[in-house]
């Protein structure tokens, strides 16, 4: 016989927690929920970023990979069109998921018309 709480009652209450408390929290313990809700959209537009600025195909590693060994050869520089707002696109979605409250973020949305 196992003891108590049982399974079935495990998951109820995580259940409850996910749907309740923990969807209000703002705390990095959560980030998770930012993650999945936030990310999927972030790195879609990452990726048909990527692919206009390179006018390349492939999927995201891929494709940041490739960037970064343009970038290291001097072939894609701050000069170049796109790649500054790529860079700031990018950073600023990665915060909102990880740092949504770091005032650096805050301000640099403020500055560029954001939420």
């Amino acid at each position: 016989m196992q003891d108590q709480p049982r399974p079935d009652e495990i998951l109820t209450r995580v259940a409850n927690f996910l749907k309740g408390p923990a969807t209000r929290e703002t705390g990095p313990h959560i980030s998770f929920q930012r993650q999945l809700t936030l990310a999927p959209q972030a790195e879609a537009e990452e990726l048909a970023r990527l692919r206009a600025l390179l006018a390349a195909e492939g999927d995201l590693p891929t494709l940041n990979a490739e960037l970064a060994r343009r970038i290291r050869a001097g072939e894609v520089t701050l000069e170049t069109p796109g790649l500054a707002d790529h860079l700031w696109a990018t950073t600023l979605a990665k915060l909102a998921v990880d740092q949504p409250t770091y005032s650096g973020y805050r301000a640099a949305l403020a500055e560029r018309g954001g939420p």
